[in-house]
């Protein structure tokens, strides 16, 4: 699988208002929904809980880069970030699967193309 440089972008978004943020396996199921609506593969799932009333961090590692979330139930908000690569990815699909599962909504995105004059042109390293 071959993914040009010029075909990766990156969401980096800020949720509130959400719930369900200290719930280790509704926020598994969100990484691997969000995956598929993105059109992503998931190789594999690593999450971590704080313990009781406190915060998940959780990424699905992709065959075209990586899914996070960072989450704080105690003030209802989470950090996501979303690498994607391939022409027919869609990291804003994810970003809203995302945003729906922890029945938040988004306060801030922004997107970065990532590589994309990278592989373009000729250089020499210094």
């Amino acid at each position: 699988m071959s993914h040009p440089p010029g075909t990766s972008i990156h969401l980096i978004a800020d949720l509130e208002g959400c719930s369900g943020l200290d719930d280790l396996p509704l926020i598994e199921r969100a990484l691997r929904e969000a995956a598929a609506a993105a059109g992503v593969t998931v190789l594999e799932t690593r999450l971590h809980h704080f313990g009781e009333g406190h915060g998940v961090t959780g990424f699905a590692v992709l065959a075209e880069s990586h899914i996070s979330i960072h989450t704080w139930p105690e003030a209802g908000v989470a950090a996501v970030d979303l690498f994607v690569c391939g022409q027919n990815a869609d990291a804003q699909a994810g970003l809203n699967v995302l945003c729906n599962r922890m029945a938040g909504t988004i306060a801030r995105v922004q997107a970065i193309e990532r590589l994309s004059m990278l592989g373009t042109r000729s250089s020499t390293a210094a």
